[in-house]
């Protein structure tokens, strides 16, 4: 299943990541930082928590909000940009800045 490709990746990528915890949840797949979630995989994309300062971040790189269903929407968690996933150093950076964010 592509989704589970994509979710191993990830958890690959986050590796160091000290105490990361993944759960599964409503279809997609919970990034935790202990109890805190931080981060959502859904359908092949990566969402992490944001604030009203990092928010601007994503979008400015053209992210959008999560979005579970037409009728939902999660404006706390934004989608992580392609070059950033694949970079393992800087979604370490993004996922440590969402972990604070959580807690």
């Amino acid at each position: 299943m592509k989704d589970d490709s994509f979710k191993d990746f990830v958890l690959d990528q986050l590796r160091e990541q000290r105490g990361l915890e993944g759960r599964g949840m409503f279809g997609g797949f919970g990034l935790y930082a202990g109890e805190k979630i931080f981060g959502i995989i859904f359908k092949g994309r990566l969402y992490f928590k944001t604030s009203e300062a990092t928010r601007t971040t994503y979008v400015e790189r053209g992210m959008k909000p999560f979005r579970p269903n037409v009728k939902q929407r999660l404006n706390s968690y934004y989608e992580v940009p392609a070059e950033v996933v694949e970079d393992a150093a800087q979604l370490e950076t993004w996922a440590s800045v969402a972990v604070g964010i959580a807690k």
